[in-house]
């Protein structure tokens, strides 16, 4: 807890002292409003904007904490758990780096990925990787596996481009750059829905509507995010503001962090093709998805301390007595 209150008084340009009083009123149920106007002798003063923050990041600081011991406990029974695994787990300070850690790690459906390596297909998907000389053509007529359906060499190669994108995308220095990349210079796109028009009437400034995602404010964002719950938009994040080459810049990356280069040996069209599947794929959607959860949590937060601040400046407005 110590760590918390420390992070938290840094945040909020508080003592430590002043955030462990607040955090001890607030776990014996008083509530942000009680203990900004009550309770400031006992807070050192902290007013209702610090305490509102304190009470939002006390909650993610806290589910941070008590996701990170899961975790850590999770790989240590799998016998997983290396010191520097550790290491990174108890440095990440936020969910998503957490999660993107834990991700190679997490119970997850049999996929194609591991199908194929059941079949006996990694010592291939490591041997083309390491040396893009070799004809993976030829290399693939020694793992048929008839049994497990792998027939034939494009079943087999099939199987260790699942194996190579699963492995990649579940690389948490890959997903952190991409979110960066994509965090400053993805366009947030909003269609309209076909044949949506009359009904959707109320959301037409975002039929055809795109921005910058770094900057759209909280009151489009969830004006944008009620018409998708409504059915009548779509909403999509493309990775660059360029149409034609947005995708290719986050394909382009995931091939530099992995060193997979053009450069006319016979197996570097195979291992391009994985790095093209694993962004169309794997990666793309899920980034979308976890980026526009992140958008919507923003601006929802940005709305509740807009109308605290609204319903303050109200209340001191108010004539005494009313």
């Amino acid at each position: 807890m110590s760590m918390i209150i420390k992070q938290i008084a840094l945040e909020i340009s508080a003592r430590p002292e002043q955030v462990a009083a607040a955090i001890q009123l607030m776990d014996e149920g008083a509530t942000v409003p009680f203990i900004a106007r009550y309770r400031k002798e006992v807070t050192g003063g902290l007013d209702d904007t610090q305490l509102r923050n304190l009470d939002v990041r006390l909650t993610y600081l806290r589910e941070l904490e008590d996701r990170r011991q899961v975790i850590i406990k999770t790989i240590d029974e799998q016998g997983k758990l290396t010191p520097e695994l550790k290491q990174e787990l108890l440095a990440a300070d936020n969910k998503t780096r957490l999660e993107d850690l834990y991700l190679p790690y997490k119970a997850k459906r049999r996929t194609k990925g591991q199908i194929a390596i059941e079949a006996g297909l990694e010592p291939l998907a490591d041997a083309l990787f390491n040396d893009p000389t070799l004809v993976p053509e030829q290399q693939a007529a020694s793992y048929f596996n008839v049994e497990a359906g792998f027939a034939d060499s494009k079943a087999v190669l099939d199987g260790v481009k699942y194996i190579l994108m699963e492995r990649f995308a579940e690389d948490a220095a890959l997903l952190a750059k991409l979110r960066r990349h994509l965090s400053q210079n993805a366009v947030l796109k909003s269609t309209m829905v076909a044949g949506k028009e009359q009904e959707g009437a109320k959301f037409r400034d975002y039929f055809e509507h795109k921005e910058a995602f770094k900057t759209v404010p909280s009151h489009r964002a969830l004006a944008m995010f009620r018409g998708r719950n409504e059915g009548i938009l779509n909403l999509q994040l493309q990775p660059d503001a360029d149409d034609a080459s947005a995708h290719a810049v986050c394909e382009q990356m995931i091939a530099n962090h992995f060193d997979v280069r053009q450069q006319g040996r016979a197996a570097d069209d195979f291992l391009r093709t994985a790095v093209q599947w694993t962004w169309k794929v794997k990666l793309h959607l899920h980034l979308e998805n976890d980026l526009l959860g992140e958008l919507r949590e923003q601006a929802e937060e940005e709305a509740i301390k807009v109308f605290a601040r609204n319903l303050k400046d109200l209340l001191m407005a108010a004539p005494a007595g009313m």
